[in-house]
């Protein structure tokens, strides 16, 4: 097939033009969305008065935890059904993480001075159920609607950054901590 010339001029001038205008609308027009976290984003903090003991009164520091992501649930010894399903979503979000799970931790901070059931806690093996020495612990989750009803995520530093909503997407969830794992060079 020949080309015409005025084929030659229009396919000359497609070649260095169509790069140049593509480059202006990238750069002054279209902006592709960016990514945004499905938890909220907090003030990162660091946990403070970390002394505690487990369920069975072992004592247990938290930053014997530390190196680890924490995801965790604020609430009282009795779990009632948004509970369970709450530790039920940080068990299954753990496993979703494949060979990755080995830095997650899951905590269920007590609020209260009650006893967990024995017959829940044997659905959650590796669950870290743990009380503070300073019922004041509790204060540095922030909740505008109830801290029983949020996973946080604590980093392997100990700082407090990350909040999911109450009744969370679980696939979203498993999305935010699958890029902060694989954005994270510790823990």
């Amino acid at each position: 097939m020949q080309l015409t010339p005025r084929s030659k001029f229009l396919l000359l001038l497609g070649v260095f033009v169509v790069p140049v205008a593509a480059a202006y609308l990238a750069f002054f027009g279209w902006r592709p969305a960016g990514h945004t976290n499905y938890g909220d984003l907090l003030k990162v903090t660091p946990l403070q008065q970390t002394a505690g003991a487990k369920h069975d009164g072992a004592p247990l520091d938290l930053a014997s935890l530390q190196g680890k992501w924490l995801m965790v649930h604020v609430g009282p010894a009795r779990c009632d059904a948004d509970c369970a399903q709450q530790l039920y979503l940080m068990r299954q979000i753990r496993i979703t993480q494949g060979k990755e799970q080995s830095r997650i931790e899951r905590l269920w901070v007590l609020t209260d001075a009650g006893a967990a059931d024995p017959a829940l806690l044997q659905d959650y093996p590796g669950l870290h159920v743990w009380r503070p020495a300073d019922a004041t612990f509790v204060e540095q989750f922030p909740a505008g609607d109830g801290r029983a009803g949020h996973i946080y995520l604590v980093d392997p530093l100990g700082n407090l950054m990350l909040r999911f909503p109450v009744k969370p997407d679980p696939k979203r969830m498993m999305k935010d901590l699958k890029l902060l794992l694989k954005a994270s060079q510790i823990g």
